[in-house]
């Protein structure tokens, strides 16, 4: 199973609303300049989000998008089928017809993934994800050796 761009660049751009929709609402341009996808394609994907009740559009001077529901109420699995972008990693796309028009020796395997899969990113908040680019950098421990008969001493590299 792979996500496709579609998925990608609506968890992104949905991350981005969270983090900048706080007083005014987003700009679709401002959007596509920060995280450089097409503004044509922003455009189709939030009419999807906006029918799915994940953002809501703001008309007129100073106008844009922003979050319909906190953030904390809103999954990626949310966003990602909101966008029509299926979260299946079986051949059948959970038909159970992969094999002659039955039931492939893998179905389970796969049906299975995609229920860990769902799982996941449904309990995965663009809350979470906002805390995550928020977050400062972690400071790597690099352990420098010393000659023989000197001391080690550790020094952080950022």
């Amino acid at each position: 199973m792979r996500l496709t761009t579609k998925g990608r660049f609506a968890v992104t751009a949905m991350i981005d609303v969270a983090m900048h929709a706080t007083d005014a609402p987003v700009t679709l341009a401002g959007v596509s300049e920060r995280q450089k996808i097409s503004l044509s394609y922003l455009e189709q994907l939030f009419g999807k989000l906006r029918r799915h009740g994940l953002v809501a559009s703001v008309r007129g001077p100073g106008g844009g998008y922003r979050l319909a529901r906190s953030a904390g109420a809103v999954s990626v699995a949310d966003v990602i089928l909101a966008v029509d972008e299926p979260i299946d990693a079986t051949k059948c796309g959970g038909k159970e017809n992969c094999l002659d028009d039955r039931r492939c020796m893998t179905h389970e395997l796969w049906a299975g993934l995609n229920t860990h899969i769902f799982g996941y990113l449904r309990s995965v908040t663009l809350e979470e994800l906002v805390r995550q680019q928020e977050r400062p950098e972690v400071n790597v421990l690099r352990v420098h050796h010393s000659l023989p008969g000197k001391k080690r001493e550790p020094a952080t590299v950022s």
